[in-house]
């Protein structure tokens, strides 16, 4: 794997992992959007029943990014599936296939579910997200998404 590893974060991620949530926030002009905090990441990520999960990459033993999930059922297909939340590679380790690896590892957790179904949201306008999904395997599918505030 080149120096990369990946695994799941743990209670003491916590300041780790909300220092990347902020570094993506900002990376997208949005931490204003960013309304959690570290004890309620502790709190509902590391507790007894974890709402979410967290995939660490660590480059020669330092945190590179990470990737978010939670697991959805599909009444359609009958089975749990994987949504993806954040990908994030901090800006000195991209092209380094880190965020490759964090797919790859996420897919298997996801084949290890027996779900084989992950999905992903994409802004539209977010062309190199777009190519990058694309160039490993994942397809397209144009749905409007409706929110309700």
């Amino acid at each position: 794997m080149n120096g990369i590893k990946i695994r799941h974060a743990t209670s003491k991620d916590v300041t780790v992992l909300f220092d990347l949530i902020m570094a993506i926030a900002k990376h997208h002009n949005q931490e204003a959007y960013v309304l959690t905090d570290k004890d309620e990441l502790l709190k509902e990520g590391f507790g007894e029943a974890p709402k979410f999960y967290v995939l660490l990459a660590e480059y020669e033993k330092e945190i590179a990014g990470y990737l978010s999930y939670t697991w959805n059922y599909s009444i359609w297909n009958g089975k749990n599936y994987m949504n993806l939340d954040d990908l994030f590679v901090k800006e000195k380790f991209r092209g380094l296939k880190i965020g490759q690896e964090l797919i790859q590892r996420a897919k298997s957790l996801c084949a290890n579910e027996s779900s084989g179904l992950m999905r992903r949201e994409v802004e539209k306008d977010n062309h190199k997200a777009i190519q990058f999904y694309n160039r490993l395997g994942a397809k397209m599918v144009e749905k409007g998404i409706f929110r309700w505030i």
